[in-house]
């Protein structure tokens, strides 16, 4: 139970963070369209690097440099034309409207995006994300090798996980008032579009 605990806390303190991840499953959940399946893919990919973590591939990723730098620079390349596609939705207006409180079939509400493209795009965010290789791979699979019990403390981990992307996926729909009008969600669009390519931009620095 010990390892089980420092496994779930661990997790926790590196999962909780603003980051392009957790930027796209706020934004789904605000617009609730797929977030189980978003939370799903968080969840068990985070699963299943951790565990490879705790297998030793977090030694093998340690001793590979161009491995870490050719994630980077794909990341980069991947937030950068995801903030530029947000940006222009904040400059472009959609007439989007979410209305949470009203169960009218005719209000107004954004279009639905495809549960492949959003299947996708999830994906895209978690593994072309080097941070997740560092936090997940590399930092746990380490801090797992010291524990008497370290498949415990991976499981402790990926409950984190589960925990997390939980919360913020389904937290999120509490916002929806908020974003009952255009405005609100263009907005929303420039802050998406500010956080990747910030993000972008401080990977490629970092890559180079």
């Amino acid at each position: 139970m010990t390892d089980y605990i420092a496994g779930l806390l661990t997790g926790l303190g590196l999962i909780v963070a603003i980051g392009a991840q957790n930027v796209f499953v706020l934004r789904q959940g605000i617009r609730r369209e797929h977030v189980l399946l978003v939370v799903a893919i968080c969840a068990v990919s985070d699963a299943v690097l951790i565990a490879a973590g705790v297998a030793g591939l977090g030694a093998l990723v340690a001793q590979a440099p161009w491995l870490s730098a050719a994630a980077r620079w794909a990341g980069a390349a991947f937030l950068l034309v995801y903030g530029l596609l947000a940006a222009r939705r904040a400059l472009t207006p959609q007439h989007e409207v979410l209305d949470a409180a009203s169960d009218d079939a005719t209000a107004a509400r954004p279009v639905r995006a495809g549960a492949l493209g959003v299947a996708l795009a999830c994906l895209a965010f978690t593994w072309l994300n080097p941070h997740v290789y560092l936090d997940t791979v590399v930092l746990l699979g380490a801090i797992a090798a010291t524990k008497a019990l370290p498949w415990v403390f991976a499981a402790g981990a990926a409950t984190a996980s589960v925990l997390w992307f939980s919360s913020l996926g389904y937290g999120a729909t509490r916002l929806a008032p908020v974003l009952a009008t255009p405005r609100a969600w263009r907005v929303l669009d420039g802050l998406v579009a500010l956080t990747m390519i910030v993000l972008a931009v401080l990977l490629a620095v970092s890559a180079s």
